[in-house]
């Protein structure tokens, strides 16, 4: 410390001794000097004193700590060590803060409140649950914590000793530790043995508390509980032990208190049924019920606390019928201190009062003799050497003898209900190590202090001696620790003290051998201690009194009054009574008396000890142990166990003696923290270096004080030794250990005055430069002022005289433009009255010549139409003449040319003419017969008989004409002739008008085609214009740009562009060229309709077939069929199958030819089915042009053909290379088999192609030259009839008319179809357009975007694009597989097809070779029939089932589907279920539906804590759940499904309890999940939110105590795990992004994310609400931000409409809390409305705990919490501190029905799902 640095200056605080207070708080108001006498103080009210200082009468005063550390959690955290420091911060602590407790190194203070607290839930021992002891708020849960933690770490037993005065609180803090060890350290089995730990809480506390005038819950005996913990540090069991039960209280109790509560609970339940036969009544009314005058206690019902009583007993396994004995003998004992004894006169004897029904009711319900009872409770035996002798006692010995006989049975059945509670906490598994809580007396002393006085302040030495030994070792061990040189520091040794009650020689020697004394006597045992002990420096004699002793404790000096020492330490009880109760009928009674051997004390001892309970007295045995040895052994076993354990201690402090809920007696607070050893720990840590900091907070706090070049520099170890060297001058004042820094008392206190200078100075500096600026803008402003009025005053001026100047031009101005308005005015109303007198004349005028035309006009109209009426009536009658006279003319000329016609008709040189033609082709056609085979003369033979029957039938029909002729005249046949002949000519005529007008409809709409490509190619070009220019701007904006990666992304993706405009000009130009190849096909078709086919075998196209071929969808799939593409590699396999695609797509082009030569066919044999045989043979040129056309289409056929066998080739060769260089794979070498199989695969296919077509085209040639010979067969016999014949005219005209009308008819439907095609052309080409152009559009977008960008945002948004297009191209080729595998299954399927036709066919042709068939067959080509649809459903046999729910449910892992439709499984199994209920199998549907349910049970027991799988089977469950929903054929859940999924709905099932199942099954998933994702984050949640900081050097570094030392950390590890807000926001995506990839419902995703939220908001909140070292500004903010990213996180993940963000509010608010102002009435206020999500108790709690960093922070007032309180006093909170951390929120399962399509399902062929048929 630097030499001229005075503590006691002027300002400094100080502590002064009161007498009131204890201690008084004053202010040094003058600097003091070394040697003066006066110390100049100021009291807090203000009033000075001059306090007396000398070197040997008052010392210097104690100095105060700084503000900052009042109230902190650790009182070694404070730098001046002393008594009034401690009471203090206690003080402080309490009643500011209610904190009740509080660390003072190992030792945590406790001090009872008098009031329930809510901070013992499950949520607080949650928050405690892992934690390190100084990480949270002082608490017994994290001494709890402690012990169990290092009895994990460790593997050693630990002990909690719990002491204090009575009426502390030690049975509640003992209790509540032993439910945090039952709430952590639950059994694993079903034994429940931590709820039989805690069920013997309250029997103890009913046989063994009462109330006192200290405490209502007072415990009157001593307890030691081993909680027993298996390896995996599980409760297994439990073990009491019992100490120095308190039995005088069974007879007598002081003024205002109670007797032991069993006995009240039973008097208040004694109108049970069950207890009739107690003869219970009221308390009041018996004896040793009512010394205490009050039987009451406030706030406690007697009758429900033995209800409570009573299931304990159940729960600890003890029967009824024990039960039942143990309250008999409670209610004996009350009826026992009932008896009357009766004096007699002579004052030697007594007896009982005649027919005593107490003693009546004593006797039946121990089950005892009245006679014997009532005769030896008023004598008793004497025994001597030779003979015994029975004595009368008087009655102050008999009822002497019947309080000794009542505490006797009650001390006897208080260790059998103790040893039957060991026996059912007792466990057979072998314990591993255990826990023991300690809950015993502390220090006692009164105004008459007996032998119970004497025992407790003994055992209270020996606790406090094995405390002292402890906390010195610690001390020890530390400095070692750190290798700080070791200094032996002196601290109080109660050994002598000790050895004065336990030595040979002692006061329990002395007293047994004076029990020993017949005629001993307690005044002969105080002689004797004056002798013995009267120089030893712990005993003193009282001066007044020979009859007491004074011993000086540890605590205190204690008086003891000697009487009744001998008779407490005998216990006598007479023989002849025991022996009676030895002889009830009852057993229970019986076995409470027996005899049992001596507890050995010799026996050493051991850490796993038995049960210890007060070993029965045997009466009248000579060396029977009295009550001091057995106690004094008891506690040698005790201090055996607790040395062999770690001890954890807790100090019980009572406040105040009146039970006020926080009020605090500083006298009596510092009389007992004297006596409890807590001021001891502090004089020991004191003498040392009590106050000690890490390097890292060290530098951290007082960085202030340091260089600048020292806050740079790496080695900051190195940095604070040279700052505390130079700060600090006596280096005794600290050491440097290897991790911390040790300073002596004081020196903290003197850093922080340092560092509070540094501050101060520093706002000194800060407040001048603030001032002086503020002065300077002031000073500116004001001039600034100036000057502006100035100017304004100035300016206002300049404007008046402007403004006059205006005024004056304004007025002459007015005067001018009124004297001009005024002469305009008269000079108009002139003129217009001139101008109307001129248009009036005028109008008179025309309208007079107006008249006299329109006379004129009429005239000559009526003249016009006489006239025109004359020349018509004159050209109508010359017409009608010149009519009349050509028709006439007419007539005669066509009577005479018909005439002349029918003459020529009938001529045999016409009929030669006609038939030159036939004649000629009857000869061709029957050379052509005469060289066909043998096989075709049979078919002459036939057409030759048929063509006779039909000349006879020709000559019958001619000679039934010729009668019907000679019938009917010529002339009307001739008249009816004519007239159909011109109608004929007529309608054919129409014909062909309307043939040309469709032509020319064609032609136009020809042109209009031809503008609209001309159109198009216009655009196209204009397209191309613009994307020259956009891709010169690309290159431009690329060659400026500097960034490499995004030019290459623009320049692959201008390629691309490039490739694709070029794909599309390609396909425009291959639609041009088949636009011209129909119109080429259209008009070969107008005069050749095509080649006929017979309809007799139009059946056989459909069915037969030697040749069967693909359909188009295969072909189309087959293009896809490459399989494996994965296992060769996308590198490997690029070249060749873009050269398998080649080829497919040219097979597809043949079946797309071939298609369209069938459907002409096709259309060829229709139009020849409804017109019939055409008149006339085919033209030579209509023959040419067939056959040049048919040439052509085989040559390019060829051309084709030869190109995709030098294609193959290339391929093979290729594959072949390949196969060579990588010949030691055998994985390329399959691929390499596996793709020369599908290319011969492909070739055969190429194969079948080219001989179809070319069968095709035999078929199409042999039906042209059958049809030609039929047509020359039928030419040939019609020549025949017309030459014998008379032609027959009006059977010529019907079917040339007929013919007439078919042609119309096909010239409609080629127009028709053509148009069609045209339309659809030109739809495409508009698609293709459109999709040009949106392309453009996104370019241009795209371009516009990256302009704007800067070089680094252009690298990261291509990279962006870039990733975007890679997994698109990823889930491309996803499909693609599955495709591949779809097609591969397809072919296996056709192949098997294929192969059992071909086999069929063999064995056709076998059977028609043998039957000698002359019919040749004809090859035909077909169309295989479409496949049947696929129906949704899936097809299983019943022995497949449990392999059907292994391979999808057991052993199936969420990757592998995780390529494939979410939730597969679930569609699967649906598939499978609609199959069942198809077929109509309900065993199959119960049965599938049941395995399913138990099969996701199992795989969810196996995987409990597996989130992927959690979140993969509630996805699937709930989506199966969907499927029974949206298929069960219900209206509510069909309203969005299509037309084809209500199709397949479920016919014959309703499944609604299964959905039910379903249901429920998917809460249980759904419950497991928000577990096991609570669990994973739950770790992350405190160190994230509260401790890691997320915005650097915000948080400050307070000075803390040692909590932190190696017992409470981890020493094998590197440390605790700590987590950022990052690492938590990662944990959260990672569960989104699976819960999704999964398929779970958007619904159910924010209902997790919210579930989540609400563990983070109450984790945070209560951890907040448990630490006071994070209740500052600094967490405000940083908490403030951490939840603004949680926030933001929602929002990017669309999850902010999930009701997450309002599950933060409170610990929001908590956040602004902290952060807002905390001084007026106002910002109360504020508070109030601000914090509407937090309660008042937590409002209350956090100011309470808020904590300044550093001095220029204000704490709370206590007023302003008052008043926060006060105006929060009418709201209605839950009395519940801590948040609920298990609450859930109810779940919700939407319906969310699917949108796929069932029969559109694919199923992955890994999946191994062979036996499944799709149906």
């Amino acid at each position: 410390m630097a030499s001229d640095y005075n503590p006691y200056c002027k300002f400094t605080r100080v502590w002064i001794p009161d007498q009131d207070d204890v201690w008084k708080a004053a202010e040094i108001t003058r600097d003091y000097k070394e040697g003066e006498a006066v110390l100049h103080l100021q009291l807090e009210d203000g009033t000075p004193l001059e306090y007396q200082v000398g070197p040997k009468s008052n010392a210097l005063p104690f100095l105060r700590n700084p503000d900052i550390l009042v109230g902190e959690n650790d009182l070694t955290a404070l730098s001046y060590l002393h008594e009034p420091a401690v009471l203090h911060n206690l003080k402080v602590r309490f009643l500011e803060s209610n904190n009740i407790y509080t660390y003072c190194g190992i030792v945590l203070v406790a001090i009872n409140p008098y009031e329930q607290l809510q901070i013992y839930g499950e949520e607080v021992i949650t928050a405690y649950s892992g934690q390190n002891m100084g990480d949270m708020d002082p608490h017994i849960f994290a001494v709890a914590e402690e012990a169990y933690k290092q009895m994990a770490r460790d593997e050693k037993n630990q002990s909690i000793i719990v002491s204090g005065e009575s009426g502390a609180g030690k049975t509640v803090s003992a209790k509540y530790g032993m439910r945090y060890f039952a709430t952590v350290g639950g059994s694993s089995s079903d034994a429940n043995v931590e709820e039989k730990v805690l069920a013997s809480n309250p029997i103890m506390e009913a046989i063994g508390n009462a109330k006192t005038t200290r405490n209502d819950n007072s415990s009157r005996f001593g307890k030691y509980i081993q909680i027993g913990f298996s390896r995996h540090y599980h409760i297994i069991g439990a073990n009491m032990r019992t100490y120095l039960l308190e039995k005088s209280r069974v007879v007598f109790q002081a003024e205002d208190e109670r007797n032991y509560h069993i006995f009240y609970q039973l008097c208040a339940s004694a109108s049970l049924p069950e207890f009739k036969d107690l003869g219970l009544t009221s308390a009041e009314d018996f004896t040793y019920t009512s010394f205490g005058e009050n039987i009451f206690i406030e706030g406690v019902n007697d009758a429900e606390d033995f209800t409570k009583t009573r299931e304990a007993f159940t729960l600890l396994g003890i029967k009824e019928s024990s039960q039942s004995s143990i309250f008999k003998i409670m209610a004996s004992i009350l009826h026992l201190g009932n008896v009357e004894i009766i004096s007699e006169r002579d004052g030697e004897s007594c007896h009982v009062g005649r027919n005593d029904v107490h003693l009546q009711h004593f006797c039946r319900l121990l089950g005892v003799e009245v006679k014997q009872m009532d005769h030896w409770l008023c004598h008793r035996k004497l025994a001597t050497a030779s003979e015994t002798y029975v004595k009368t006692m008087s009655s102050r010995q008999a009822n002497n003898a019947r309080d000794a006989l009542a505490k006797h049975i009650y001390a006897r059945l208080f260790d059998w209900i103790v040893e039957h509670i060991n026996k059912a906490l007792h466990t057979s598994t072998k314990q591993h190590s255990f826990i023991g809580v300690l809950d015993i007396y502390g220090f006692e002393t009164f105004e008459v202090n007996s032998f119970e006085q004497f025992c407790i302040n003994y055992a209270n030495e020996k606790l406090q001696q094995q405390f002292n030994s402890h906390v010195f070792k610690l001390e020890q061990d530390e400095y070692m620790k750190e290798d700080i040189p070791w200094t032996l520091i002196d601290f109080y040794d109660n050994q002598p003290c000790i050895d004065l009650i336990e030595a040979r020689l002692g006061i329990l020697d002395l007293l047994d051998e004076e029990c020993k004394v017949p005629k001993g006597t307690d005044q002969n045992w105080a002689q004797k201690l004056y002798k013995q002990h009267s120089s030893s420096g712990h005993f003193q004699k009282p001066r007044m009194s020979n009859t007491s002793f004074i011993i000086i404790h540890f605590a205190d000096k204690v008086e003891y009054q000697c009487e009744g020492f001998l008779e407490k330490n005998r216990d006598t009880v007479y023989e002849e009574q025991i022996n009676i109760l030895k002889a009830s009928q009852f057993p229970l009674v019986a076995d409470l008396f027996q005899d049992k051997a001596d507890v050995s004390s010799s026996k050493p001892s051991k850490v796993n000890v038995r049960s210890l309970k007060t070993v029965p007295k045997v009466p009248n045995k000579e060396h029977r142990k009295t009550v001091g040895h057995q106690f004094r052994s008891s506690l040698h076993l005790l201090m055996d166990t607790l040395n062999a354990t770690t001890p954890h201690y807790v100090r019980c402090i009572k406040p105040n003696d009146f039970k006020e809920a926080f009020s605090f007696d500083s006298r009596r607070a510092v009389q007992q923290l004297r006596a409890c050893g807590v001021l001891e720990t502090i004089r020991i840590s004191a003498a040392g270096y009590p106050s000690r900091w890490t390097y890292p907070d060290f530098f951290s706090r007082y960085r202030v004080l340091m260089k600048k070049s020292d806050l740079t520099s790496a080695d900051k170890k190195q940095v604070c030794k040279n700052l505390l060297e130079t700060l600090i001058k006596e280096p005794d004042m600290f050491q440097f250990g290897k991790t911390k820094i040790f300073f002596r008392a004081g020196q903290v206190a003197y850093l922080e005055k340092l560092r509070t200078d540094r501050f101060r100075s520093a706002c000194i500096k800060i407040q001048k430069t603030v001032r002086g600026w503020l002065q300077r803008v002031r000073y500116r402003r004001v001039r600034r002022a100036a000057v502006g009025l100035q100017r304004y005053g100035r300016g206002y001026l300049a404007r008046r005289y402007a403004e006059f100047l205006r005024q004056n031009r304004a007025a002459l101005i007015c005067q001018k433009q009124y004297r001009m308005v005024r002469e305009r005015r008269s000079y108009l109303r002139t003129r217009w009255a001139v101008v109307t007198i001129q248009a009036y004349a005028r109008g008179m005028f025309t309208r007079r010549i107006f008249w006299e035309f329109m006379l004129h006009h009429k005239a000559m109209v009526v003249q016009k139409h006489v006239r025109g009426w004359l020349q018509r009536k004159k050209f109508r009658r010359a017409r009608d003449a010149a009519v009349i006279i050509q028709c006439a003319f007419r007539r005669m000329q066509a009577k005479r040319q018909l005439k002349q016609l029918k003459i020529e008709a009938r001529s045999a040189q016409h009929l030669k003419k006609l038939n030159t033609g036939m004649e000629n082709k009857i000869v061709q056609l029957q050379r052509k017969m005469d060289e066909q085979s043998k096989e075709l003369k049979t078919q002459n033979e036939q057409l030759v008989t048929v063509n006779v029957s039909l000349g006879s039938e020709v000559t019958k029909l001619q000679k039934q004409l010729e009668q019907v002729r000679s019938q009917q005249p010529d002339g009307g046949r001739l008249a009816s002739l004519q007239d159909e002949l011109e109608r004929l000519r007529e309608e054919l005529q129409d014909a062909h008008a309307h043939r040309k007008r469709m032509e020319e409809e064609h032609g136009s709409e020809k042109l209009s085609l031809t503008q609209r490509v001309e159109e198009l190619e216009r655009e196209n070009a204009l397209l191309k214009t613009e994307k020259e220019e956009l891709n010169r701007r690309i290159q431009q904006q690329s060659s400026n740009s500097a960034v490499e990666v995004s030019s290459a992304s623009l320049e692959t993706e201008l390629n691309q562009e490039r490739e694709r405009y070029q794909n599309l000009l390609k396909e425009f130009s291959r639609l041009e060229q088949r636009y011209d190849n129909l119109k080429e096909e259209m008009s070969l078709n107008k005069f050749h309709p095509g080649h006929q086919r017979n309809p007799s075998n139009q059946s056989s196209l459909e069915s037969d077939s030697n040749y069967p071929s693909v359909s188009t969808s295969e072909v189309g799939d087959t293009e896809d069929s490459i399989p494996l593409v994965d296992e060769m590699g996308v590198e490997k396999a690029a070249m060749d199958i873009s050269l398998f695609m080649k080829l497919q797509k040219r097979v597809r082009e043949l079946e797309t030819e071939r298609k369209r030569l069938q459907v002409n066919l096709d259309k060829m044999e229709e139009l020849a089915k409804r017109k019939g045989p055409e008149p006339k043979s085919p033209t030579p040129d209509v023959e040419a042009a067939d056959l040049a056309y048919n040439n052509l289409k085989r040559q390019e056929l060829e051309t084709e053909n030869k190109k995709l066998k030098n294609d193959l080739n290339e391929l093979r060769k290729s594959i072949a290379e390949r196969a060579s260089q990588d010949s030691s794979s055998n994985e390329l070498q399959d691929s390499y088999n596996l793709l020369l199989s599908q290319l011969k695969s492909a070739t055969e296919e190429l194969d079948a192609r080219k001989e179809e077509v070319l069968i095709l085209r035999t078929q199409i040639v042999s039906n042209a030259e059958l049809q030609e010979k039929s047509e020359r067969i039928e030419s040939e016999v019609d020549g025949g009839l017309n030459h014998s014949k008379e032609p027959v005219d009006k059977e010529e005209a019907l079917k040339a008319y007929h013919g007439l009308c078919e042609s119309k008819k096909l010239l409609e439907a080629q127009l028709q179809t053509q148009t069609r095609q045209h339309r659809d052309e030109l739809e495409a080409l508009h698609t293709q357009i459109e999709l040009l152009k949106d392309d453009i559009e996104k370019k241009q977008e795209l371009l516009n975007h990256m302009s704007s960008l800067s070089p680094e945002a252009k690298v990261e948004y291509s990279v962006q694009q870039e990733l975007t297009r890679l997994t698109n191209n990823n889930l491309d080729l996803k499909e693609l597989v599955e495709k591949l595998e779809k097609n591969e299954r397809k072919l296996k399927k056709q192949l098997r097809i294929y192969m059992k036709k071909v086999q069929e066919l063999e064995a056709a042709q076998a059977a028609a070779q043998t039957r000698n068939s002359k019919q040749e067959l004809i090859r035909q080509v077909t169309l295989q029939r479409k496949e049947k649809d696929f129906e949704g459903m899936l097809e299983y046999l019943k022995e497949d089932e449990a392999l059907l729910i292994k391979t999808l449910i057991t052993d199936i892992r969420p990757s592998t589907v995780s390529t494939t439709v979410p939730c597969l499984p679930a569609y699967i199994l649906f598939m499978c279920i609609r199959h069942a209920d198809y077929i109509n199998d309900d065993q199959k549907v119960e049965s599938l539906l049941t395995s399913t349910i138990n099969a996701i049970k199992k795989v969810l027991k196996r995987n409990n804590d597996d989130f992927e799988m959690m979140s993969f089977w509630l996805a699937n469950s709930s989506r199966l759940l969907h499927c029974l929903k949206q298929y069960s054929g219900e209206e509510a859940f069909m309203t969005q499904n299509t037309a084809k999924q209500n199709e397949h709905c479920l016919k014959n099932f309703d499944l609604a309890e299964y959905r039910q199942v379903l249901s429920d099954l998917s809460i249980q998933i759904y419950q497991q999940l928000i577990k096991v994702a609570e669990g994973i984050v739950q770790p992350m949640i405190v160190s994230a939110m509260l401790e890691s900081e997320s915005i650097p050097s915000l948080a400050g570094v307070k000075p803390m105590g040692y909590r932190n030392r190696s017992s409470s950390m981890d020493t094998d590890a590197d440390g605790p795990t700590t987590y950022t807000l990052q690492g938590l926001i990662r944990q959260l995506s990672q569960f989104n992004t699976i819960m999704r990839d999964h398929g779970m419902d958007p619904e159910i995703v924010g209902q997790v994310v919210r579930q989540l939220f609400h563990c983070i908001n109450a984790f945070t909140l209560n951890n907040l609400l448990l630490r006071k070292d994070v209740c500052s500004w600094s967490t405000g903010m940083q908490l403030r931000y951490n939840t603004s990213q949680l926030e933001e996180w929602l929002r990017a993940n669309n999850l902010f409409q999930s009701k997450a963000s309002a599950t933060l509010e409170p610990i929001i608010q908590a956040a602004q809390l902290l952060q807002v102002k905390k001084k007026t009435s106002q910002d109360a206020e504020a508070i109030c409305s601000l914090c509407t999500a937090l309660t008042v108790q937590q409002i209350v709690k956090i100011l309470n705990l808020y904590t300044p960093l550093n001095e220029f922070e204000e704490r709370v007032t206590v007023s302003f919490i008052r008043n926060i309180q006060n105006i929060l006093q009418e709201r209605n909170d839950a009395p519940q501190l801590l948040m609920d951390t298990k609450h859930t929120f109810p779940v919700l399962f939407p319906y969310t029905p699917s949108a796929l399509s069932l029969e559109t399902m694919h199923i992955p062929a890994s999946l191994g799902l062979d036996f499944l048929i799709r149906v």
